[in-house]
């Protein structure tokens, strides 16, 4: 009531707002667990454990042919990471804070920003987790060799960001549905074990099944980066630009349904619950 008011000019608020962000990402870190290396090391052994389901399944059926000639294991891990990303960016932007949260009390503080800081905390715990994972399998058991590396992280990104806007769409909806919102999102986490197509070469998939799988924009996402990373493996059946497209088309939905949610939603919404 009786502070004074400063003038700031937009460099300054950008920064007020980048800083606001980064201890977001920071506390946001912290809560998935209390030691920061554990968190790290726990994600890292969720995905070496579905590489090494993977690896397993495709031995005992004896499938291994069908994948693209080179390194098996960089083929598993292509669709592996992919898809872990992309589900825990809807899973962390799904699950960030609402209007009704206790840290929307505080004046900086808005849904946006809450928005961006999960959004980027998962993308750093799954960079970290695969820059780890890919460093052993390149040190210990043998070397790695990427085709277009910067490629093939610029399909992880977009599979990054497609999550980013399928949970925005999830979390403006949530206030009004919560438990019907919570089952349709699981469904879509654990449909996508199957649809993303990461196990599968869409250049090998027949007409009937290709279009089982198209729709989705994890599916062209994990195609085009194993075109990315394999030198011998040209993609026709996906693009880059439908993940793009769907990604930007999910997120405008979001943000205005998340904008419509703000403004109508109540506090007794929450302690309802």
């Amino acid at each position: 009531m009786f502070e004074a008011r400063r003038p700031t000019t937009r460099s300054r608020s950008a920064l007020n707002i980048l800083e606001l962000i980064y201890h977001s990402i920071v506390r946001n870190i912290r809560s998935s667990h209390r030691n920061a290396l554990v968190g790290l090391i726990l994600n890292m052994l969720q995905a070496m454990i579905l590489v090494a389901a993977f690896y397993t399944m495709f031995t005992i059926l004896g499938v291994r042919k069908i994948a693209i000639r080179g390194d098996f294991l960089v083929y598993i891990m292509t669709g592996i990471f992919m898809y872990i990303t992309h589900i825990k960016a809807v899973g962390a932007v799904a699950g960030s804070e609402g209007p009704t949260s206790a840290m929307m009390l505080h004046a900086p503080m808005n849904t946006i920003i809450a928005i961006a800081s999960s959004a980027l905390s998962s993308l750093y715990i799954q960079v970290l987790s695969l820059s780890t994972v890919l460093y052993l399998y390149h040190a210990i058991l043998e070397p790695i060799t990427i085709h277009q590396p910067i490629g093939a992280f610029a399909m992880l990104l977009v599979a990054w960001f497609t999550g980013v806007a399928a949970g925005v769409v999830f979390l403006a909806i949530k206030p009004w549905a919560p438990e019907v919102v919570s089952v349709i999102q699981l469904i879509y986490m654990r449909a996508n074990m199957i649809a993303s197509g990461k196990m599968f070469v869409a250049n090998t998939l027949p007409s009937s099944m290709l279009v089982m799988f198209d729709w989705n924009p994890l599916f062209h996402a994990i195609d085009q980066a194993r075109g990315f990373a394999f030198i011998n493996y040209n993609p026709h059946f996906s693009s880059i630009e439908y993940p793009l497209k769907v990604g930007v088309t999910l997120l405008m939905i979001g943000l205005m349904l998340e904008f419509y949610t703000r403004r109508r939603v109540s506090t007794s919404w929450a302690a309802g619950k």
